[in-house]
């Protein structure tokens, strides 16, 4: 049998036989495989705590009928989100929409923002929504719906008012608005102009005002079950 590396975070498990256990990997070479790790559950297994979500690594995989896991060298398990229960959450959020929208090709863009997400969020004092609003704008625009215009997208006018479009994706006028629109606040329209346009490693320094990262979460939530007609885990 033929055997691989590649650098994966995990997804998702799901519990099989005695103490095996089928995990979901995000890897940046083959996109998203599931594979076997033997015995992984049992108190003394020596790869257990690879099998954690969060975790990331370099998996060795034996490839077969069933590709199993033989070695794994931890990078990072990300262990101190269990500390704070909002980024966890917030994290769980992030992994969760990955699991939902990444294939089994390759896509390095996504890969490095899941994990540059995931790091802010463990490691950095950022506020709430703020990674989670970032990474949604992020994967949209990487999706193909990169929405944040100065011009209402469907007459071309300056917007004085803006209004988010969920049949379209887009933001539109007063005056092209209709059922499927939400009004957008000046503050709301402002974060997400901010959070597009700044890195991760400083969204630390980062201070919003209005609420506006809310309003984003669910405006954003909402766009990306119109894009996928897929819900993801609420925080």
């Amino acid at each position: 049998m033929a055997s691989t590396k590649v650098k994966a975070i995990v997804l998702s498990g799901i519990n099989i036989k005695e103490k095996d256990k089928l995990i979901s990997l995000f890897t940046l070479e083959k996109g998203k495989i599931v594979v076997s790790m033997k015995g992984v559950r049992g108190e003394k297994a020596k790869l257990k705590a690879a099998k954690e979500i969060f975790t990331f690594g370099e998996y060795c995989i034996e490839e077969g009928k069933t590709n199993v896991i033989t070695a794994v060298d931890i990078i990072d398990n990300f262990y101190d989100l269990s500390k704070d229960i909002d980024k966890y959450y917030e994290a769980c959020a992030v992994i969760d929409i990955a699991n939902k929208i990444a294939t089994n090709e390759s896509n390095p863009t996504l890969f490095i923002e899941i994990i540059k997400a995931i790091k802010t969020l463990c490691y950095e004092n950022v506020r709430k929504y703020y990674v989670f609003d970032k990474f949604m704008l992020s994967i949209l625009k990487n999706m193909g719906y990169g929405f944040l215009s100065d011009k209402c997208s469907s007459c071309g006018r300056e917007l004085e008012h803006k209004f988010f479009n969920f049949d379209i994706g887009e933001i539109v006028c007063a005056r092209c608005q209709n059922s499927l629109c939400e009004k957008l606040s000046d503050a709301t329209y402002s974060a997400m102009k901010l959070l597009d346009n700044v890195g991760y490693e400083k969204l630390s320094t980062v201070r919003l005002g209005g609420m506006g990262e809310v309003q984003a979460y669910h405006v954003l939530t909402k766009d990306f079950l119109f894009r996928t007609g897929q819900n993801f885990i609420n925080f």
